[in-house]
């Protein structure tokens, strides 16, 4: 099936650059962003997906990346190194080598929902890709993509040949010019008349690639769901922030007895339900007591303490609190309040997990502060592990490391 004829065809311009010497330093160690107020000189302004070619001071070759005059990261590196030409071969053979990373998940037989290309970290900055079975989701995050999104798309068809890609934009992207593009709408194939469904870990899920959060789930917690299902038989589960219940479906696979999911949403919790019945011929998830509950998570937590209630697993996995660095200090104390509520609602060796997606909040000081704040309670943590980003989220400089969660064992001092 053709591309559709809306998408621009690529003529990115090139403009020559120049930039600070630590600047160089960072590109020719990997980095994959400069910003505005390291460039020294630049022929032209140019447009967004302008080629910027970066020069040393002798005209020397040093990167090249997308233009992006919008964005305080004002260069997206996509090569380093000697010159190389940016054209569909040069997409494919990236592509090509993001998949390779991922032929553990590929070849498994029992995951078919998993990322494809997991942006800066697969030389893709400002992109991602998502399979959902065969149906395949583009996220952009810069319009610096869209004059080189034709080549991009058929890029992807002609190596991994979907039934369908769709296209999503952020907020930023959305706000932009963008050539007849719209969110949801299908770059190849024909737009899912309904939720896409996919397994994970032989487990089944729906995805709603055209307007649910993210690109239809939340595939970089799938190693934890499939860690905590493991944990469950036989225990009574309170899944904090469950949104479409991914974490709840595993635990009672797992031999959950009762899952309860807490959620402010509740579309997302009609999700969650659904993704719990797409299991249900599985026997120990047909034997788990699933409920869902509407409402705040500081607030249901709090209720929850004053009932005494308590349960064999608690997980809480929030949204991000660090949207800007100035949000840090604030996102740490809201990991602790969720600490301090969590250890009281896990029974005496139960597990808590509790995870961050905060990239602004380093791992060091998010385990700090959930040991922290549960020895101020009166609990201890006695670790059973912590973890990082899976494999299809793979980590290739600093500030692309987001995803931390620890699994513990709790006990009243």
């Amino acid at each position: 099936m053709p591309l559709p004829q809306s998408l621009p065809q690529p003529n990115p311009k090139r403009l020559a650059v120049r930039v600070t010497p630590d600047a160089r330093r960072h590109i020719a160690a990997g980095h994959p962003w400069v910003y505005d107020e390291s460039i020294t000189s630049l022929n032209h302004r140019g447009g967004p997906g302008d080629l910027a070619v970066i020069f040393d001071d002798d005209r020397k070759f040093v990167a090249i990346g997308l233009n992006d005059p919008a964005s305080p990261i004002r260069i997206k590196i996509l090569h380093h190194g000697r010159p190389l030409a940016i054209n569909r071969d040069f997409w494919k053979a990236r592509l090509q080598a993001a998949l390779a990373i991922r032929v553990p998940l590929s070849s498994s037989g029992n995951t078919t929902g998993y990322r494809c290309v997991n942006g800066e970290n697969d030389g893709f900055p400002g992109l991602v890709l998502d399979r959902y079975a065969d149906v395949l989701v583009l996220k952009l995050y810069s319009s610096a993509w869209i004059p080189h999104l034709a080549d991009v798309v058929a890029a992807i068809t002609e190596t991994m040949h979907p039934k369908a890609v769709v296209l999503r934009l952020s907020r930023s992207v959305q706000s932009g010019a963008l050539h007849g593009l719209e969110q949801g709408m299908a770059l190849f194939g024909e737009v899912p008349n309904g939720p896409v469904l996919f397994t994970e870990a032989g487990l089944h899920f729906e995805a709603d690639v055209v307007q649910g959060q993210k690109t239809g789930h939340f595939l970089d917690q799938r190693d934890n769901r499939v860690l905590t299902g493991q944990m469950t038989s036989g225990a009574t589960v309170l899944d904090m922030f469950a949104a479409t219940g991914g974490f709840g479906v595993h635990a009672a696979a797992g031999g959950a007895t009762r899952v309860t999911s807490v959620d402010l949403s509740a579309p997302t919790l009609a999700v969650a339900k659904r993704n719990m019945a797409h299991n249900r011929r599985n026997s120990t998830v047909a034997a788990c007591f699933h409920e869902t509950v509407v409402g705040d998570a500081f607030e249901v937590m709090d209720r929850l303490v004053r009932a005494r209630e308590r349960y064999d697993v608690v997980v809480i996995d929030p949204p991000s609190f660090a949207q800007r660095q100035s949000s840090v200090e604030g996102a740490l104390r809201a990991y602790g309040q969720l600490t301090e509520r969590g250890v009281r609602l896990v029974a005496e060796g139960g597990l808590l997990v509790q995870a961050s997606c905060s990239s602004r909040v380093g791992a060091d000081e998010f385990f700090a502060t959930v040991l922290g704040s549960a020895g101020r309670t009166g609990y201890k943590l006695h670790e059973v592990r912590r973890t990082g980003h899976p494999i299809d989220h793979p980590v290739t400089f600093p500030q692309g490391a987001y995803l931390k969660a620890m699994f513990a064992r709790v006990e009243r001092l």
